[in-house]
């Protein structure tokens, strides 16, 4: 079999497990589609242990700074600087996204951004819970509710599926071309 159409396979098949896993029983505890932009990054990064390390921290600082930004908008209010005070905050942390990549496991600056984006994005475009709570107000909640838990555990997820489509990709690419 062809090495695409054996990755095409263990992506089909782990991504559907991936779905069942994140949309079924671990729903509220990780979020489908970070996974896979984890996954995506771990392939990106070079689909190897390295990339796997690379995606893994990568991804979690960016979400650290993430949440770092947020919790300073959220709890240093300035009011009289309008968006300007926000703009301020992401500036200066996104400056640390890519001034670490000398730092071998900080050295995939998209590793970094997608951690960073994702828990942004799910933050302020996560509607409030059925108590009427929304991510931002859980900021520092020791749960899943808490979307820095929560989308590094699904980023964690989906680079280890990642991972694990790449060695399974391997095995039917290597297999199937076996000599008889």
């Amino acid at each position: 079999m062809s090495k695409l159409l054996a990755l095409s396979l263990s992506i089909a098949v782990l991504g559907a497990v991936w779905a069942f896993l994140a949309l079924g029983p671990l729903s509220g505890f990780v979020l489908v589609w970070a996974g896979f932009i984890a996954w995506g990054c771990f392939f990106h990064s070079g689909a190897d242990e390295k990339a796997l390390s690379k995606t893994i921290v990568g991804n979690a600082y960016g979400a650290v700074l993430a949440w770092i930004a947020l919790l300073i908008i959220v709890h240093v209010p300035m009011p009289a600087l309008g968006t300007v005070w926000p703009a301020v905050v992401v500036g200066v942390t996104v400056f640390f996204l890519v001034i670490v990549a000398s730092v071998d496991l900080l050295s995939v600056v998209p590793a970094n951004v997608y951690g960073y984006a994702a828990t942004v994005a799910y933050s302020l475009h996560q509607g409030a819970g059925a108590d009427g709570i929304g991510p931002l107000q859980r900021l520092t909640t020791a749960s899943a509710a808490n979307p820095l838990i929560l989308l590094i555990v699904s980023m964690v997820f989906g680079a280890v599926f990642g991972y694990a489509s790449a060695k399974l990709a391997g095995s039917l690419a290597s297999k199937s071309s076996a000599p008889a």
